[in-house]
Parts: structure tokens; C-alpha cells; sequence
């Protein structure tokens, strides 16, 4: 039960900077009264705002600062529930949300939503529709029950027999269900998956049986083969070998002759030159007679005797210049030789490099040969290892298929939970088992407030209305004073449902003019009776502009006034 002690509030609407405090158990009934605008029925707004973040009229929350102030908006609602005080406080410029429990402030992590959700859920365990159904009744915002739609009434009436956990057991039962359902489409691929690795080994192992035997002959065959070439190549390289020395040995019999045809072309130059030289001296000797230098006559027999000399010399020189020419033409054909056989021996080598070359090439696909035989070899040995392999592949297929089985049942069970949980299941069978209580509450009220006629619900909150006067009667056909009976009365059952189920009960009940327009004299004393003697442990408070008749009914009054434009409590 929901034990409403205090509420404070300041810069709220029409109150200024001072708190306005008021006491909800200082007196079992409570008559709160005020000129209009004084601020009386700003307790409704900040009772709301309080613990719901809204209003209980038609106003946003902008408008809930003092518009002269204009900041500081506060609201403190102090309660219990059990053993526990708790305390909500909530502003507006600076806003503010924080919830104390036992005095101590509350983790703030949250989200002011979630903290919110939190608050209602956990703590409060109703939402503002269902407290304006059993707490308040006013005139102003106030939707009576049987003006609600039918989602509506069936949502109120969950929250008063605590049958709203079925619905978030439901969400739960939907959630894991999509789970469960994700769960079971990734095992159903994964069982693919594991098929075609199963079929994948079977090949190998297929492959490895039938086929390995038959591999190793065709590579040993290839090996063989490429041996041979090896061989060849061998045999061929070491022929070119011979070729090559026999070819070297001639090259050393002729020798380099470059050198001495160097020194032959030199010396062949320098007779050359020395054969012009005499023959120039030959033709001074031949052409002159006297010395044109020094214009001095040569003596004929030294002249003739020069003459002789150089004949004989330039036969020497002609003599030997032929030597030398026949001795370099010899050694220019041996340097062709020479170049010839160095050219095959270049061209041999050449050709034993190409082999070399191809021999290592035979040699490294050899030897990728005999690693593959020896993995095919070591396959065939391994065949019971390749087939543990597949033995747990098949292993874990089997085990996947079960786990898809598994979540088959699963998903079946939790739909069948889903469907209990519905609103035709379980919440169903409560709600039909309190039906009839709830009937015989209603018309209890009715007969106290002397309207006698026969009011109830049927399952989905449909009104059925009998009167010994009317025929064909509704909710509608009725006077706004026959309907607030009817409203009263319904508000009286479901606070007496929740008192009973200990789920929305609370000890406040405020009414905010409901006498003012719709009850009678008559109307009003009989509520006047039900609020004094029917309603247990309840701290009624009722907002009214009918002073002077309701006064002596009410254990304190509480009257509210403007006081240089802001409300007040007046002493």
C-alpha cells in the first residue's frame, strides 16, 4: 500500500518562492476550498507532475513555471511503501528528477525515461491512467471510466488486480521466441555447412582410397622420365666438354697472336717511315747539285756515291718490308683461326650452361614429385585419421540436428505460454473470477448513494444497465448527476479491488468539485457517509467552492488565497 504522507511545492503554477506544504494525514477528511484562481486545484497538477512528469489538467509543462518568477519550479512528494520512505523530487528550470529511498539518493545513470518506467514499474506498480482512476476524480481533466475506450478500461483494470506481469511475460515469451527462432535459422546453415563438409571428406578420403596408388605410378613415371632427360643432358653436356677441350688445347698450340701482330704492324710502320725518309734524301741528292742552303756546289762524287748508298738502302728496306707484310698476313689468318675456335668454344659453353640450366629445373619438379608422392603416401597411411575427421563431422551434424529439435520444442512450448498469456488466457480467467465481485461492489455503492438500479460489466468492460423504470438504458442516457453516481461508484470498487489486492492501494483520495455541479443534497450526503464510514485507512480530500454547506462535514479545511498575485494557504 502506497502511504502518501506530504507534498511541497514552490514556483508552481501560481505559488511563489515560499514552499506550500500540505499534511495528507493530518485528518481523515479534508475540505479544501479557494475562490476560482486561487491555486486550490493546483494540488491536483503538482501531484501529477510529481510522480508522473505531467499534469493532472490540460497543461504543458512550460506553462507549469511561475510566470513572474519564471524558475526554481519544485515539487517533493514524500510516501511509504512497506518499510521503506521514499521520496520523489522533481523541477523545472533548473530541471530536475531524483529519488531517494530511505534518505539516500538513487543512481542517476539512467535515462530520466528509464528512471521514470522504473519508478511506475517497480515502485509506484501504476501509470498515470490508473492513478487518476483510484486516486483522483475531477472535473476539469478527469476521464471517468466509462468514458474510456476498451484498451483503455482493460489496461486500468490490469493494473488493480496486478495482472500487467502477464503482459511483460509475454514480451519476454515473444523475445525469446525471436531468439529462438534466429537461433534455429544459424543452425540450419551451419547444418549445411557441416553436410557439405561431410560430403567434401568423403571425396578426399574416396579420393585418397582409389586414386592414391594410381597417382604415385604416374609421378614415379614422370620422375623416371624426367631422369632420362637428366641424363641426356648429362651425356650430351659431357660430349660438348670434350669438344670444348680439344678446342682449348688448339687455341693454346696457336697461341694469342695479337701481341706479335701488334709488334709486326709496328715495325712494318717504322720501315715505312724510315723507307720515305731515304727516299727523300735519294731525291735531294738525285735533284741538286749545289747545297740551295748555303748555295754551295756538292761535290758529283760524294753526290753519287749518296746516291748509291740510299739505292742499297731502300733495297734493304723493301727486302725486309716484304718479310714483315708476309710475316703479319701469316698471323692475321692465325688470329682469324684463333677467333673462329674461341667463337665454337663460347657457343659449346653456352650450349652446357642451357643444359645445366634445364637439368636443375628437372631436378627441383623431381623433387616436388617425390613431396607429393610421399603426401599421397603419408594420406593412404593417415586414412583412419581422415576418417576420425569425418566421424566428427557426422558427430557434430547429429548434434546439430538435436540442438535444431531442441529449439523446435522450445519455440512450441514458449508459443504455447505465448498463447496462455494473451488476453483471452490467463489475465482472462483472473478478470472473469473478480467480474462478479466487482459487479457486486459497483451496485453496493449505487444503493448507498440510493440509485437502485442494476449496473455490470461484462468481460471486455462493456457496461449492461437494468432499472426497474428504464428500459434500454446506457451510460449515456443518464443525467450528469446519476453519472457521477455511477463514476463514484466505480472509482469506490476500484479502490476497494486494490485494497484487496494490495497492488494500487493507496490512502488518498482526492475529488476536485465534484459536488460543486453534478451531486444533489441528497448525492452529497450520501458520498458525505461512504467517504466517513465505507472508506478504510483513506485520507479523503475534496475540493469544493460549496463552503458554507460542506464545512461542518470535513474534520479540517484547508483554504487558499492570492496574496499579491501569488496562492497561499491562509492561516
Amino acid at each position: 500500500m502506497i502511504l502518501f504522507e506530504k507534498i511541497r511545492f514552490r514556483n508552481f503554477l501560481s505559488t511563489g518562492n515560499q514552499f506550500t506544504e500540505i499534511n495528507f494525514n493530518k485528518n481523515p477528511t479534508t475540505l479544501v476550498v479557494g475562490s476560482n484562481g486561487s491555486g486550490k486545484s493546483t494540488l491536483l497538477d503538482a501531484l501529477c507532475f510529481g510522480l508522473f512528469n505531467k499534469a493532472f489538467r490540460k497543461i504543458t509543462k512550460s506553462q507549469l513555471v511561475n510566470s513572474t518568477n519564471e524558475k526554481d519550479c519544485l515539487v517533493e512528494i514524500e510516501f511509504s511503501i512497506g518499510t521503506n520512505k521514499w521520496k520523489i523530487v522533481r523541477g523545472i528550470k533548473p530541471n530536475i528528477f531524483e529519488i531517494y529511498k530511505n534518505g539516500s539518493l538513487l543512481d542517476q545513470e539512467a535515462s530520466a525515461n528509464d528512471q521514470q518506467e522504473w519508478l511506475e514499474s517497480f515502485v509506484l506498480k501504476l501509470n498515470y491512467k490508473s492513478f487518476t482512476q483510484i486516486v483522483i476524480l475531477g472535473s476539469a481533466s478527469y476521464i471517468p471510466f466509462m468514458q474510456l475506450s476498451a484498451a483503455n478500461r482493460r489496461e486500468i483494470v490490469e493494473d488493480l488486480l496486478d495482472i500487467k506481469i502477464f503482459s511483460s511475460m509475454n514480451s519476454v515469451v515473444k523475445e525469446k521466441i525471436k531468439r529462438l527462432n534466429e537461433k534455429f535459422k544459424e543452425e540450419s546453415i551451419k547444418e549445411v555447412m557441416t553436410e557439405e563438409k561431410i560430403e567434401m571428406q568423403k571425396e578426399f578420403i574416396e579420393n585418397i582410397e582409389k586414386n592414391g596408388e594410381k597417382n604415385i605410378k604416374i609421378k614415379n613415371a614422370k620422375i623416371e622420365e624426367l631422369q632420362n632427360n637428366i641424363n641426356l643432358l648429362i651425356e650430351e653436356s659431357d660430349k660438348k666438354n670434350l669438344i670444348s677441350a680439344d678446342l682449348q688445347k688448339q687455341t693454346k698450340e696457336l697461341g694469342d697472336p695479337t701481341k706479335k701482330l701488334k709488334q709486326l704492324s709496328s715495325l712494318k710502320g717504322k720501315l715505312s717511315q724510315k723507307a720515305s725518309t731515304i727516299k727523300e734524301q735519294h731525291q735531294f741528292f738525285d735533284n741538286n747539285t749545289v747545297c740551295p742552303t748555303c748555295t754551295q756546289k756538292i761535290d758529283e762524287e760524294f753526290r753519287l756515291n749518296k746516291l748509291g748508298e740510299f739505292q742499297d738502302k731502300v733495297k734493304e728496306i723493301e727486302v725486309g718490308y716484304k718479310e714483315i707484310k708476309t710475316l703479319i698476313e701469316n698471323e692475321e689468318l692465325r688470329e682469324s683461326e684463333f677467333a673462329k675456335i674461341a667463337k665454337q668454344i663460347n657457343s659449346i659453353n653456352n650450349e652446357i650452361s642451357s643444359n645445366n640450366i634445364k637439368i636443375s629445373q628437372f631436378n627441383k619438379q623431381s623433387k616436388e614429385l617425390e613431396c607429393e608422392i610421399q603426401e599421397i603416401a603419408d594420406g593412404i597411411k593417415n586414412t583412419n585419421t581422415e576418417r576420425n575427421k569425418l566421424k566428427k563431422l557426422q558427430d557434430e551434424l547429429k548434434e546439430i540436428g538435436n540442438s535444431k529439435c531442441k529449439h523446435k520444442e522450445d519455440v512450441s512450448y514458449f508459443e504455447f505460454v505465448g498463447s496462455m498469456l494473451k488476453d483471452g488466457g490467463i489475465k482472462s480467467k483472473v478478470i472473469k473470477k473478480y467480474l462478479p465481485l466487482m459487479n457486486t461492489q459497483i451496485n453496493k455503492y449505487l444503493n448507498l448513494m440510493d440509485f437502485y438500479i442494476n449496473f455490470s460489466f461484462d468481460e471486455e468492460f462493456k457496461e449492461n444497465l437494468k432499472s426497474p423504470i428504464h428500459e434500454d438504458f446506457t451510460y449515456e442516457s443518464f443525467s450528469e448527476g446519476e453519472k457521477m453516481r455511477i463514476n463514484l461508484a466505480i472509482l469506490f470498487t476500484w479502490r476497494e479491488i486494490a485494497r484487496m489486492k494490495n497492488s494500487a492501494n493507496t490512502n488518498l483520495l482526492i475529488l476536485d468539485e465534484v459536488f460543486d455541479s453534478s451531486l444533489d443534497g441528497n448525492g452529497i450526503d450520501y458520498f458525505s457517509k461512504i467517504i466517513r464510514y465505507m472508506l478504510k485507512d483513506t485520507n479523503v480530500f475534496v475540493i469544493s467552492h460549496k463552503t458554507d454547506e460542506m464545512m461542518d462535514a470535513f474534520d479540517d479545511v484547508i483554504k487558499f488565497e492570492k496574496v499579491k498575485g501569488f496562492s497561499k494557504i491562509s492561516s
